[in-house]
């Protein structure tokens, strides 16, 4: 069985749809291939792999309320593909959204069933998740504190001559804990959707979130959000990247 995994982030690093992929492929057997979507060039590239395709999964961030312009255009030139070459393949979708609620993401899931109708695809569902960015940055913590382990049981080593420092690993454990149950909803429902995608079968539309209160979310997406403002974005993005002046 070959899957088909679409990465419709226009981000080039670092995005929350790369990792929700990632989640999801631990749970599909078969062949897997990775495709990432940004302009009109991968067009080509990513319909030939849907030649001999049994499900693709599309990873889509929510852009007001909606499929991002990009992934549109190439939903269009997918469907003509798909009719004239009698593809029947099933379609599963990810979509997040930095939003608290995954429900929010419904009028994105209702663009890809009518797609598929169109398309004369099988909508297999999807999962739609709520705090999407901050579950990314959840990741990132988690490689942040694997490097404070080894840094700190490299000290030990070198200071001690233990390769088990008792309290850097409890610190290790907590955090991971910590960490996972955040992630728990979405790695339930991915699991599930991985084995709907192993059969073929139809998963429906779920939705979950972030596993924090509500209030401590909004507390801390708004402090987040100002501080990317305060500095136009470039804590995530444009700081590494080639600067052309003179354009607006």
């Amino acid at each position: 069985m070959k899957t088909v995994f679409i990465n419709c982030s226009p981000k080039k690093r670092f995005c929350a749809s790369a990792y929700f992929l990632f989640l999801q492929r631990l749970f599909t057997g078969g062949e897997k291939v990775n495709e990432t979507l940004r302009t009109p060039a991968d067009h080509a590239r990513i319909l030939e792999q849907l030649r001999d395709a049994q499900a693709v999964v599309f990873g889509v961030p929510l852009y007001v309320d909606g499929v991002p312009s990009h992934v549109l255009r190439f939903m269009e030139e997918m469907e003509t593909f798909c009719r004239g070459n009698g593809l029947k393949f099933s379609v599963y979708c990810i979509a997040n959204n930095g939003f608290i609620e995954g429900k929010q993401n419904e009028p994105l899931m209702q663009v890809f069933g009518h797609f598929c109708t169109r398309a004369g695809l099988v909508f297999g569902g999807g999962v739609g998740i709520g705090g999407g960015v901050m579950l990314n940055v959840t990741r990132i913590l988690f490689i942040v504190d694997i490097v404070l382990l080894l840094l700190n049981t490299v000290l030990s080593a070198a200071n001690t001559g233990s390769f088990f420092p008792k309290e850097a690993w409890i610190s290790f454990a907590e955090n991971a804990a910590l960490l996972l149950y955040f992630n728990l909803g979405v790695l339930f429902y991915l699991a599930g959707m991985g084995r709907a995608i192993r059969r073929g079968a139809f998963f429906g539309k779920k939705y979950t979130r972030i596993l924090i209160p509500s209030f401590v979310f909004i507390l801390f997406a708004d402090i987040f959000f100002i501080i990317i403002s305060v500095l136009e974005g470039g804590i995530f993005r444009g700081w590494l990247a080639r600067k052309e002046f003179g354009k607006s």
